[in-house]
This record gives C-alpha cells, sequence and structure tokens, in this order.
C-alpha cells in the first residue's frame, strides 16, 4: 500500500530490449502558407472579429508569406489602417471591389516587424532614459504612411458614395439576428 503521498516505484529494463531516450532529429519542411478561405478573393470586403478594429468592413489586398491578409480600411474612409489579419478572425463577405491596380508587392511581413532598440536587459533606468523613451515612442514611419497613402488614393477611387457608407458601418448582431442564419 504504502503511505499518502508516498511516490510510485519507477521500474527500469535492462538489456537489450530496452529502448533507447535518444531518438533521431526531424528534417523540418518550410513552413507553408495556409489555403485561402472560399471566397477570399483580392477586393473582397471583410468583416473583422477581433482586435482594435472588430466589427469593422475593410478590403482584402493580398495573402502574406506568413499565411496572414492584407487589408486596408481604406484608412481615409474608415480609419482602418495597413494591417495583417489572420484569416480565422474574419468574414468574407459576397461584395467585392475592383483593386486590380493597387500595387502592394512592395508589402511583406517584414513591412510589420516592429523596430527593436539597441539596448535590451532590465537595468536600471535614470528619469532622464524613462522620459526620453517616452518621447521616442512614435507613430507609423513616414514611408508607412506614404505607402497608406498610395494605396487608399487608388482602392477610394474606385468607391462609390453608397461603398464608403457600407465601409464606414460598423458591423453587430443585434436581438434575433442569429449569424449561422446570415448570408454575407
Amino acid at each position: 500500500m504504502g503511505k499518502p503521498g508516498q511516490a510510485k516505484q519507477v521500474f527500469r529494463k535492462y538489456g537489450s530490449k530496452a529502448k533507447s531516450g535518444v531518438k533521431k532529429a526531424e528534417k523540418r519542411t518550410k513552413s507553408v502558407a495556409p489555403k485561402l478561405k472560399k471566397g477570399l478573393t483580392p477586393g473582397t470586403v471583410l468583416i473583422l472579429l477581433a482586435g482594435r478594429f472588430r466589427g469593422s468592413r475593410v478590403v482584402f489586398l493580398k495573402q502574406l508569406d506568413s499565411g496572414l491578409l492584407l487589408a486596408t480600411g481604406p484608412y481615409s474612409v474608415n480609419g482602418v489602417p495597413l494591417r495583417r489579419v489572420n484569416q480565422r478572425y474574419c468574414i468574407a463577405t459576397s461584395t467585392k471591389i475592383d483593386v486590380g491596380s493597387v500595387n502592394v508587392s512592395s508589402v511583406t511581413d517584414a513591412t510589420f516587424a516592429k523596430e527593436t532598440s539597441g539596448k535590451k536587459g532590465k537595468g536600471k533606468k535614470d528619469a532622464e532614459g524613462m522620459f526620453a523613451e517616452q518621447a521616442a515612442k512614435a507613430g507609423p514611419s513616414d514611408e508607412r504612411k506614404a505607402m497608406q497613402k498610395t494605396v487608399d488614393e487608388v482602392v477610394a477611387k474606385g468607391l462609390n458614395a453608397e461603398m464608403k457608407q457600407y465601409l464606414k458601418t460598423k458591423f453587430a448582431l443585434s436581438s434575433r439576428m442569429y449569424p449561422h442564419e446570415l448570408k454575407f
């Protein structure tokens, strides 16, 4: 029986039949971007389900190498900038917008990478360093703003007044609206 809390006896096998604990290393394959959801083509209007802009309608531009989707509001219409979106957190609608002339080939996952500061580690910070760090935090870079502006011009140019109003409105469920019965 044993006493309460007593450790179990671990039996070990000795001999030729015992399996070695060392396994051969498996070859890692390069990660492949997941397939796009059905109905997702460049120009499709998406509804974001999570994050800061949840409920917003955005325009899908392309799939990035990581598998994330590149989407924009456009910023000039509804305030959603160029963003990476996981396709699990969006609903594709049947509404399409012509984005054939938009050049987003220069936008990659590296575009969205955060810039790392040269100093790492938790050292003592004096008062000047703390305030200087806060002052250094700023919005998007000028390059990113210029890219946003060029993409917005082309996308917004193809939108009529009705479509702009549609993109501005947030999606929300009200009483007796069941998402499984809606046709997007």
